[in-house]
C-alpha cells in the first residue's frame, strides 16, 4: 500500500507535470514481463521515471535493480529503497561468499517480472553514457528469451544531477527503441546493445 501510494501521490505528479515527460515509440515498450529495460543513467530519477511509463497496477511486477551498497547503506535507506522504491539490490563488488549475485533478479524474471537495469553501473556526471558492464550479458544469457529494451534518456541530467538535491523542472524525452535478445555470445550480445542504445544517444541528440 505504501508503495501505491507513494508512486500515485508522489512519483506519477512528479513526472507528468513536474518534467512534461515525452515518450518516443511507447509501442515499442513491452506490455508485460518478463522483460529488461535498460537504460542510460544519469539522475536518481531515472527509475522512478521509467517505471512511471506503466500503470499502477502494474507494480507489482516491475522493480529496479539498484547498488546494494548504495541503496542499502543504512537501515532507513535500506528500508524505503526495498519496500516503497522496491529495488532488486545488487552488489557492484559481489563477493564468492555471497553467492550469486544475480539469482533474486534472474528470480523476480521467472516469475514473469519486468526489471529496470543500468548497465553503466553508476551515474553520468556529463550525461555522456559511459562504458557499459556486462551484467546485463550474463543476465540474459540465463534467460535468453526475455526482450532487452534499450531506453536512452535525455533531460533527467539537468533535472536532479549527481551530487545534487534541489529537484529543477526540466523537460524530459524517452526514447525507446527495438528489443535485443541473447545473441549466444557476450561481445556480440553487449556490442549490439551498446550499438541500439548509442543510436538511441544520437537521436536524442538530433531532436
Amino acid at each position: 500500500m505504501l508503495r501505491l501510494l507513494f508512486f500515485a501521490l508522489l512519483v506519477r505528479p512528479l513526472v507528468l507535470i513536474g518534467l512534461g515527460l515525452n515518450v518516443r515509440r511507447r509501442e515499442l515498450l513491452p506490455k508485460a514481463g518478463p522483460a529488461i529495460l535498460v537504460a542510460n543513467h544519469a539522475s536518481h530519477l531515472d527509475a522512478l521515471v521509467l517505471m512511471s511509463l506503466y500503470p499502477l497496477s502494474a507494480l507489482p511486477k516491475l522493480r529496479p535493480v539498484a547498488a546494494a551498497d548504495y541503496f542499502l547503506r543504512n537501515k532507513l535507506v535500506g528500508w524505503f529503497s526495498l519496500n516503497v522504491i522496491g529495488i532488486l539490490p545488487l552488489s557492484r563488488r559481489p563477493k564468492v561468499s555471497e553467492g550469486d549475485p544475480l539469482a533474486e533478479v534472474g528470480e523476480f524474471l521467472s516469475q514473469g517480472g519486468m526489471v529496470v537495469l543500468f548497465p553503466e553501473g553508476t551515474r553520468s556526471l556529463s550525461g555522456e553514457m559511459a562504458e557499459l558492464k556486462t551484467g546485463v550479458a550474463h543476465l540474459s544469457r540465463r534467460h535468453p528469451d526475455v526482450p532487452v529494451v534499450p531506453i536512452y534518456v535525455r533531460g533527467l541530467n539537468m533535472a536532479l544531477p549527481k551530487g545534487e538535491a534541489l529537484f529543477v523542472p526540466f523537460f524530459c524525452d524517452l526514447f525507446v527503441g527495438e528489443s535485443v535478445t541473447w545473441t549466444g555470445d557476450k561481445e556480440s550480445f553487449m556490442t549490439q546493445l551498446g550499438d541500439r542504445l548509442h543510436a538511441l544517444e544520437a537521436e536524442g541528440r538530433r531532436d
